[in-house]
């Protein structure tokens, strides 16, 4: 807890008086421009990755980057997404995996989940993913749930609309964490899910 507190310090010291004017400007403007959703990996930081700036992503961070098929009825993800698009009018939505995912190395290599149920449940939305991967290996897994992800925004109303209507584009990405590079999936060969 003592280096939370000492970033908040130096956020207050440093960083907060630099951008002031940005942080007097988003008090009342909340407008961004993407969606990023992306795994809750620690290691796995959107702003930092995209060089963005406070106000220019919404985040949605999940256990595995998934975003469940649209079901009606009280939903985090859900609501989030239709929020996002729906009410802030992104442009712009990215689902990004990672090398090393937790989630997915797990559901690749089969791992046994029974200690703890509440992920084992969560990660059965990537069920359709593991299927489809079986047994080409981890990587292969990560990209695969991207994909799989995207299809599933596709499902929720609000995104389904702004697809319908051109106001949207879906992206995905795959972050490699040892090299800082970002594969976007369909520059190199995978479907694009655009309006």
């Amino acid at each position: 807890m003592q280096n939370l507190s000492e970033g908040v310090a130096r956020f207050r010291r440093d960083v907060f008086p630099a951008k002031a004017e940005l942080f007097a400007r988003l008090a009342t403007d909340h407008t961004p421009t993407t969606l990023f959703i992306s795994c809750s990996d620690a290691r796995v930081v959107p702003e930092l990755i995209t060089g963005s700036e406070p106000g220019e992503l919404f985040v949605i961070r999940t256990a595995g980057n998934l975003v469940p098929a649209y079901t009606p009825g009280a939903d985090g993800v859900a609501a989030s997404v239709e929020y996002a698009v729906a009410v802030l009018g992104v442009t712009d939505v990215v689902v990004c995996g990672h090398s090393a995912c937790g989630a997915m190395t797990a559901l690749a290599e089969g791992h046994d989940l029974s200690a703890v149920p509440t992920v084992a449940d969560w990660l059965r939305h990537a069920d359709a993913s593991v299927a489809r991967a079986a047994g080409t290996g981890v990587d292969a897994l990560v990209r695969g749930n991207v994909l799989a992800q995207l299809a599933n925004l596709a499902t929720h109303p609000s995104v389904a609309r702004a697809l319908a209507d051109g106001r949207v584009t879906l992206h995905g990405w795959v972050y490699s964490i040892p090299t800082g590079a970002v594969v976007d999936l369909a520059a190199s060969g995978a479907p694009a899910l655009a309006a």
